[in-house]
C-alpha cells in the first residue's frame, strides 16, 4: 500500500508574491493538487522534508499549514493519483527525447531538466531509464 503526504495551506491573498511562490515550489517537487489548496506526494524522506520546509515557509509568510501522511485513499484515487504521477513524468521525459533529436541541442540544459524529471519520477518511469541512455549516448558523442 503506498503512503501519502498531505498538504494544506491558506496564504494571504496580497502580497500575491506568497501565493505564487508556494504554487511554484509545489509544481517543482511534482506535487498535485487534489482540492484548492490540498496538495498530494508520495511519502518519502525526501518528500517530508520538502513539505515541512514548506509548511515552514508558509508560516513565515504569514500563512498557516498542516501536513500529514494518509495510508488510505477512496477506492480507485491511489491509482489514479499514481498514474498522474507518472504521466507528468512522462510527459517531461518525452520533451527532452525531442529536445535531443533538435540538431541545436543543449545537452547541459538537457541533462539538467532530466535530473529535475528524475528528483519528480516517484515511480521509476521506463521511460526515465531510455532517457537517460540517450543522453550518456549522446554526451559520449553517440548521437540521440
Amino acid at each position: 500500500m503506498q503512503k501519502w503526504l498531505l498538504l494544506t495551506y491558506k496564504i494571504p491573498r496580497e502580497p500575491t508574491a506568497g501565493r505564487v511562490y508556494v504554487w511554484r515550489k509545489l509544481k517543482q517537487l511534482g506535487a498535485i493538487a487534489v482540492q484548492d489548496a490540498v496538495w498530494v506526494l508520495p511519502a518519502t524522506p525526501r518528500t517530508q522534508e520538502q513539505f515541512q520546509w514548506l509548511a515552514t515557509e508558509i508560516v513565515e509568510l504569514g500563512g498557516e499549514a498542516m501536513y500529514w501522511r494518509a495510508e488510505v485513499l477512496p477506492a480507485g484515487h491511489e491509482q489514479s493519483l499514481v498514474e498522474q504521477f507518472s504521466k507528468a513524468a512522462d510527459t517531461a521525459y518525452r520533451e527532452i527525447l525531442a529536445g535531443l533529436k533538435r540538431k541545436s541541442r543543449d545537452l547541459k540544459a538537457l541533462a539538467k531538466q532530466y535530473q529535475e524529471t528524475q528528483a519528480r519520477d516517484y515511480f521509476q518511469s521506463k521511460l526515465g531509464v531510455q532517457v537517460r541512455d540517450r543522453l550518456l549516448g549522446a554526451q559520449e558523442g553517440g548521437g540521440a
